[in-house]
């Protein structure tokens, strides 16, 4: 069965976290907008596919069936992917630490567009740079220690007992935030070592290294979640 993704073309945002599982695993897929044009993703948004109804990308397409939001697709695809452990118990952990990822990515968001998404950056920068502030100082540390405390309740190495969809995501977190906030991370540092040694095994994977250096890997930049604003990473 050959999974379909769609999600936008130009940046990484939560499609990447689905992408990362498809690649780490070797799967048969297809990035659907990317060969068609992001048009082809209305159609599901304006509910004319039969099937479930998507509120907003990333959704998957399996046979008939579409899959929408980050955390439910890869506790569909995990399992599928040899990506999660065994056992109902430790599948809804790796859907837990998932649901947590996705509130973290959330909160970077909002660094950015604090007052509403539909407004640029420079209609909301003051108001950014407080929220951005608080998240330096007080919910990145928060967010990042509770992820080095849960890689150290078990081997150190991974989030769960074998590698998962969770460590691709964590790497995909710290990629993220090294980019957006160099600074603050560069000061987290000393804390997070499982982390980062989590996210530097993570890319020397075999199919992973072959995705990060290719072209289907589209950069960081400042149309996606994770982006870099000096003013938003110092507290000048």
């Amino acid at each position: 069965m050959r999974y379909q993704l769609y999600y936008w073309t130009d940046i990484q945002g939560r499609g990447e976290f689905i992408r990362l599982a498809l690649e780490d695993a070797g799967a048969d897929y297809v990035d659907v907008a990317r060969e068609k044009g992001d048009g082809v993703i209305m159609p599901f948004l304006q509910g004319e596919h039969p099937g479930a109804l998507p509120f907003a990308p990333p959704f998957l397409k399996v046979g008939r069936t579409v899959i929408a939001q980050t955390a439910a697709i890869l506790f569909y695809l995990g399992p599928k992917l040899k990506l999660a452990p065994a056992g109902a118990a430790a599948q809804h952990y790796a859907n837990q630490l998932q649901l947590t990822i996705a509130d973290l990515v959330t909160e970077v968001h909002d660094t950015h567009h604090p007052i509403a998404s539909g407004l640029y950056y420079k209609d909301q920068r003051a108001e950014a740079k407080r929220r951005a502030d608080d998240f330096r100082e007080n919910r990145l540390p928060k967010f990042l220690g509770y992820f080095e405390d849960v890689l150290a309740r078990g081997n150190g190495r991974q989030a769960l007992a074998a590698h998962s969809y969770v460590d691709l995501s964590l790497f995909q977190i710290m990629s993220g935030l090294h980019y957006a906030f160099p600074h603050a991370m560069r000061k987290l540092r000393r804390k997070l070592p499982h982390l980062h040694s989590l996210a530097e095994r993570v890319a020397e994977r075999p199919k992973m290294a072959l995705y990060l250096a290719s072209p289907r890997r589209v950069a960081f930049n400042e149309d996606g979640i994770f982006r870099h604003y000096a003013e938003l990473d110092s507290t000048r």
